[in-house]
């Protein structure tokens, strides 16, 4: 069954290799269907990828090669809650590795300018700590980096 409600990412004629890429780095992701264009458009040839159907982690997605008109920001974001260090660094090193980007407080883009939260649930869970001096070192913690580092939020929201 169709959903009701997806995701639609704009992309300039990479939407099938990123659904790609996704589909084998996140688990529970595919790459559903891929359709090409039926006649030629304004970025694009009749039999080009036009849309791609595909899924992140449960969520439905359409990819639409629909040129350089727009580009991702920051202002949509995939956020990735992972259970142990381990999940955090591989999902963040399978980013940033195949021409992503890396950024602060566990953020960082992806080669086609999609941006992921890589945020662990520890993280969550120290930064609204019901101590609000715990939440807070945590936080401060949390901003001196890149890549979220589990075991030093941890210390920090200890004290």
């Amino acid at each position: 069954m169709i959903s009701k409600n997806t995701i639609c990412l704009w992309y300039h004629g990479t939407a099938l290799d990123a659904a790609t890429f996704y589909a084998h780095t996140f688990p529970d992701s595919s790459v559903d269907a891929v359709h090409t264009a039926p006649a030629d458009y304004p970025s694009g040839k009749q039999g080009d990828v036009l849309t791609v159907e595909f899924t992140v982690m449960g969520i439905p997605c359409l990819g639409l090669n629909g040129g350089p008109i727009f580009q991702h920001s920051e202002a949509f974001s995939f956020q990735v809650a992972t259970d142990d260090q381990a999940e955090t660094d591989r999902l963040w090193h399978a980013i940033v590795s195949n021409g992503g980007e890396a950024s602060v407080c566990g953020w960082c883009r992806d080669k086609w300018g999609l941006s992921w939260q890589i945020t662990p649930r520890a993280l969550t869970a120290a930064i609204t700590h019901p101590d609000p001096a715990a939440a807070k070192r945590a936080f401060e913690a949390m901003m001196n980096m890149g890549k979220i580092d589990i075991a030093t939020i941890q210390a920090a929201r200890d004290g």
